[in-house]
């Protein structure tokens, strides 16, 4: 099942021992998506199959599950969990390629429940190998897909000192974000920065100040993982492709982990919803049908949650529902 961890992660309660992982707001979630059991569903972001599996649990043989992954690792256990299981539909690839991948099982407009479960997860973040942490002094990767696009010791290798600081301030909101910059590039003169760990040392040295007890390189992480793998532009390209999906009265769930994932997501409902804002010069507001309908106010994980597992604090949940308006 998914296990998430940090912000603008995907976050839920792990048991080394007993290989137990409990996704985020698991109950919330199966009630927004209210699974029907011959519906068809979409698990945009299968991680470690948490939710996936509970939306099974709930379906019929007349049922269908498509679950994306980026992550082979994540891909492969999918398939193992799930061989024989011809409800389910499980494809390597960006949750950005959602129309293509619906298209092809011809269910465009036919879906019945979309989940996306934003952010990295702790199976990535707790393997050294892949390069997310600074606990470990690991290769630095940061890749979610490391069977394409670059790393982020070949971007930080080669990038402009300038675009480096705005990738750290526009993805980590960090304020020392063009001192961090300037320390990169000094060092990358004398040494490739190539592990975590000396990254990790380099912000360090350049930002003196800390945030309570947060690491000093926090939020540079997260900045260069957010650009590395696009994530902000996968949730932009998907979201117009999952209304396309999507049956009338079918429902989109989206888990936030970080400020910059849930303005995507609550502005784009909001737009559906109310139309774009009109320039109040014109003479005549152009015909706007809503498109998608507001379910809830945002639900985040109660007080027993977030005791059993204080890392979820941040999630933030949003569903909306389409409307009859045909696309």
């Amino acid at each position: 099942m998914k296990d998430r961890c940090r912000a603008s992660s995907r976050i839920c309660r792990y048991n080394v021992a007993e290989r137990e992982h409990v996704p985020v707001l698991l109950d919330e979630v199966l009630e927004a998506l209210a699974v029907q059991p011959d519906g068809a569903y979409v698990d945009a972001t299968f991680g470690r199959g948490g939710h996936s599996e509970a939306i099974l649990t709930r379906l019929s043989h007349r049922g269908r599950l498509i679950a994306f992954d980026r992550d082979a690792q994540a891909v492969t256990e999918a398939r193992a969990r799930f061989a024989g299981d011809e409800r389910m539909t499980i494809a390597h690839a960006p949750f950005s390629t959602l129309g293509d991948v619906v298209g092809k099982q011809q269910l465009t407009g036919r879906i019945d429940g979309i989940l996306f479960d934003l952010g990295v997860s702790s199976p990535q973040l707790d393997d050294p190998a892949r390069g997310f942490s600074f606990r470990h002094d690991a290769p630095l990767d940061m890749r979610m897909d490391t069977t394409r696009g670059e790393s982020a010791a070949q971007w930080l290798a080669r990038a402009v000192e300038e675009d480096i600081a705005n990738v750290i301030y526009e993805y980590g909101e960090e304020r020392f974000s063009r001192r961090i910059a300037r320390a990169i590039v000094r060092e990358r003169a004398t040494a490739p920065i190539e592990t975590t760990g000396r990254l990790a040392e380099i912000v360090k040295r350049a930002v003196r100040k800390r945030e309570g007890k947060q690491h000093p390189a926090t939020r540079t992480f997260q900045a260069i993982r957010i650009f590395i793998n696009d994530e902000l532009g996968e949730i932009q390209r998907a979201l117009p492709q999952a209304m396309h999906a999507l049956a009338p009265r079918g429902r989109v769930a989206v888990i936030s982990f970080h400020s910059l994932e849930d303005r995507i997501v609550k502005n784009f409902f909001r737009e559906q919803e109310k139309g774009p804002e009109i320039p109040p010069e014109l003479p005549v507001a152009p015909i706007f049908t809503s498109r998608l309908r507001v379910i809830s106010k945002p639900t985040r994980p109660g007080e027993e949650e977030i005791r059993r597992n204080p890392r979820s604090r941040s999630a933030v949940l949003r569903v909306a529902e389409r409307t009859e308006v045909f696309l």
